[in-house]
Formats: C-alpha cells, structure tokens, sequence
C-alpha cells in the first residue's frame, strides 16, 4: 500500500505540520507566538531526519519488510523536509530575537552554536539532494551525505541543551530508536560473530 503511495500525498504530509505552526505564528496575536513555535519547527526538523537515517538499518533488520524498503526508497524526501523545517526554525529564531547583536551576542552558547553549525551541515547536502546532483556527483554524494551524522549530533545536543538542558529527556526519547538503530548497523558490521571460512 505505501508504494503505491504518490509522492504529492507524502509531501502532502510531511508539510502538514508546518501549516498547524504557521497558522498559528500568523493568526495569534500575542508576542509570545514566534517563540513558541521554535520548540515544534525544531522538534519536526530532528524528527525526519532522525527517520530519513533510520531508513538504513531498519532495511538491514527487517529484511524483505515492505515498510523499510518504501522509506529507504523516501529517506531523500525526509531529508528534505528535516531541512525545510530546520530553516523554518531558524526564521522564528531570527525574528524572535530581532536584532543582529543580540543573535550574534548568543552565538558562543552551546544550545546556539550547535544549532547554526548542524544547518551549515544540512545547506549543502539539502542542495545536492535532487537527482541530476546525486548522478553528477557519483560515489561522493554519498560520502558527502555522511556528514549527516555530525548533524545528527549536534542537533541532539543543540536540542538537549537548550533551556539549561532541561530539553535532554525529550531529545533523548526521540534520538533513542536512532541510537539504538544505528548501534546494530555497527554490530552487524563490525563485531557480529561470523562462520569462519573453511581452509
């Protein structure tokens, strides 16, 4: 069934809770509104592209399975919108904070600078994301989305530290199937016992 699934409906989808966010920043009329929605953009931006780097190790582990097979094939569409939303978040930021100085007097805070560096991270590879980059590029598009794992982290991190950490429970209940995921992906590589080969 999520195969026959047309990509408009997917990203149909994937744009709906940017309009709930959206809607509210433009029909609320108090002060506060920007700032509440970063916490949502964000928490969106992290959340697909936590399920765009899933893609891998569950087709690994639920092999044949038609669901990882349809999100591997997708992962690129996640990705994007991982971005979209993580530029959606730093528009609330700009405007929340609304002067120069006071974003560039923030900058050096770890909950701040994690999050402008996991966007540099995620410019060029939202960039490259479309197929005529993917063939021109070859096999170094894909080391190039590898940087993806930086990101990754920085945005846990980003996402954690913020409000004097009091964020790390929620990142932590989001990264975890993640964590968990891609800690198999290295055990199926590197350590899993393996047959020896017969001399």
């Amino acid at each position: 069934m999520l195969s026959r699934l047309s990509p408009y409906w997917l990203w149909l989808l994937l744009a709906l809770p940017a309009f709930g966010i959206l809607n509210e920043v433009l029909t609320s009329t108090s002060p506060k509104a920007l700032g509440h929605a970063l916490h949502p953009s964000g928490e969106f931006a992290a959340r697909f592209m936590i399920i765009s780097m899933m893609a891998t190790p569950l087709a690994m582990l639920f092999k044949g399975k038609s669901f990882p097979r349809w999100l591997k094939k997708n992962r690129r569409s996640f990705g994007v919108a991982a971005f979209a939303y993580a530029a959606l978040h730093l528009v609330f930021y700009v405007l929340k904070e609304g002067s120069f100085a006071k974003i560039l007097g923030e900058a050096t805070h770890l909950e701040i600078w994690t999050g402008w560096l996991a966007f540099l991270i995620f410019l060029p590879l939202a960039a490259t994301s479309f197929d005529a980059a993917v063939r021109a590029m070859g096999p170094r598009w894909k080391t190039m989305q590898r940087a993806v794992y930086a990101a990754a982290v920085l945005t846990l991190v980003h996402w954690a530290a913020k409000d004097g950490w009091e964020g790390l429970p929620a990142a932590l209940v989001n990264f975890t199937p993640l964590i968990a995921l891609e800690g198999y992906r290295i055990w199926y590589w590197y350590i899993r016992p393996r047959p020896s080969r017969a001399a």
